[in-house]
């Protein structure tokens, strides 16, 4: 599907906005009703440049009791991008089979294999039965046993086999998991806010993540849309 940018005619208007080839013939100004002409054909929807996959690092995700369907969606998305190899979902975390998370995940649910886990617990115990390392991503804590171990400043290697666990948007990740991960990392925050969207932090840890690998290894590639 192609796109345009318009621009109102109406010069105490002006409004510019991007809207399908299809629309743009029969469309007005959404702002005043005025008429529009198109102003730029749409440079952004070109194919992705594809980055190479882990090579060395098998990188999957553990999503515990996220209690939103979209924020599923788009960690389906940042996996997909970011190289993720399989995603986790334990106790409310919605799977595929949810028609909105579908939406959300614009047919990362078909390129990112999933397990679903009735308790995460059962998850992370099959984890590091494979061998996987397992990291948190935990928001801050006002109390110092409570802190993360690092942010994303991890001292060595990255392990080859690596389980990022997310928890829930309020409660956080369950203790008893928090226990059983071999790190805690925490993202950051400048502001007055405590923590980021779930989905947010998880596309930031994943991709901070497969740099810190790239720059190890050497891999060249980059991100994609």
């Amino acid at each position: 599907m192609d796109y345009v940018f318009l621009q109102c005619l109406d010069d105490g208007c002006r409004f510019r906005f991007p809207a399908t080839t299809d629309e743009a013939k029969a469309i007005c100004c959404p702002r005043c009703g005025g008429a529009v002409a198109v102003a730029l054909p749409a440079q952004g929807l070109k194919p992705a440049h594809h980055a190479p996959p882990l090579v060395g690092l098998d990188l999957v995700g553990c999503l515990d009791n996220i209690r939103s369907i979209h924020n599923v969606g788009s960690m389906f998305r940042s996996a997909d991008g970011a190289g993720v190899n399989h995603l986790y979902l334990a106790g409310i975390t919605a799977t595929p089979e949810h028609p909105k998370l579908v939406k959300a995940a614009l047919g990362a649910n078909e390129t990112v294999p999933w397990t679903y886990y009735p308790n995460n617990l059962d998850a992370v115990t099959d984890l590091r039965q494979l061998g996987y390392k397992l990291w948190a991503l935990e928001r801050l804590r006002q109390t110092a046993d409570m802190s993360p171990d690092y942010y994303f400043e991890y001292p060595g290697r990255l392990p080859d086999k690596l389980a990022l666990v997310v928890g829930n948007e309020r409660a956080g990740v369950d203790p008893a998991i928090l226990e059983r991960c071999d790190a805690v990392f925490g993202l950051p925050m400048a502001g007055q806010k405590a923590s980021l969207n779930a989905a947010v932090a998880f596309g930031i840890a994943v991709y901070s993540i497969r740099f810190r690998h790239m720059s190890e290894t050497g891999e060249a590639g980059g991100a994609g849309e």
